[in-house]
């Protein structure tokens, strides 16, 4: 026990530490009823160099318009996936002998959050949203990630997008570690409690501080990139590991 709390503290620092054994507890004590979140929001430029330098091609990433097109086996539950379809996301999916082995989506707009009540903007035209990256656990050091953004950068900059947001777990130190790899800006952060159909919401950008009572009730929280600097380059933003 001790050690998984020196862990936890060496990976995510003392407060999100704390914040993250008090969602635990939350969640056990209510049955899942009430829960705690904290996010960090990013944004990274679009890349023109490619991470991969032409490796990885063995790895084939199409691009999921709808449902349908999704591969079999696809980690998310089919409500989620038709709500994603619903604001007009689209899916970039990593595919290597015929079995999925990871994926990320874009959106270009605004984004409805799908685990707490809230609605992020973009004041921007030239930026989007991507969101819930995903790799195939044992594919998390070779090249599956850094060739799912070589394909998310060529598709955004033939829309002429120029940065890119995410809204990551704090209580998630290998996304946060893998964003950073390849370069990211801070655009704030936000912490939610869920109590019930109760939520509060604690933020360091407007509107600061909500309470939501019903469903029909959400903070909308506005990201602008238009005078962001662009990021250094990563030294060696693609691993060299794996084929």
């Amino acid at each position: 026990m001790a050690n998984r709390l020196i862990q936890s503290v060496a990976q995510l620092g003392s407060l999100n530490a704390a914040l993250y054994a008090c969602d635990r507890v939350l969640r056990r004590l209510s049955g899942g009823r009430w829960a705690l979140y904290k996010y960090q929001f990013l944004a990274q430029a679009v890349g023109a160099a490619p991470l991969c330098g032409g490796r990885g091609a063995r790895i084939a990433v199409r691009l999921c318009r709808s449902l349908h097109e999704l591969p079999s086996g696809y980690p998310r539950p089919a409500a989620v996936l038709r709500a994603r379809y619903a604001q007009h996301a689209c899916s970039l999916a990593a595919v290597r002998h015929g079995e999925l082995v990871g994926f990320l989506w874009l959106l270009f707009g605004a984004c409805q959050e799908d685990e707490v009540r809230a609605r992020y903007l973009l004041a921007s035209p030239h930026s989007c949203w991507d969101f819930d990256v995903w790799v195939r656990p044992q594919e998390r050091l070779g090249l599956v990630f850094p060739r799912l953004w070589d394909e998310a950068n060529a598709l955004l900059r033939a829309r002429a997008v120029r940065w890119s947001c995410s809204r990551i777990s704090a209580f998630n130190p290998a996304s946060l570690a893998a964003h950073a790899s390849i370069g990211t800006v801070a655009l704030g952060s936000a912490t939610f409690l869920r109590c019930g159909r109760w939520q509060w919401m604690l933020a360091t950008l407007a509107p600061y501080f909500h309470l939501s009572r019903h469903a029909g009730a959400f903070p909308r929280l506005c990201f602008d990139t238009g005078t962001l600097p662009l990021p250094p380059v990563p030294e060696s933003p693609c691993p060299t590991s794996k084929p």
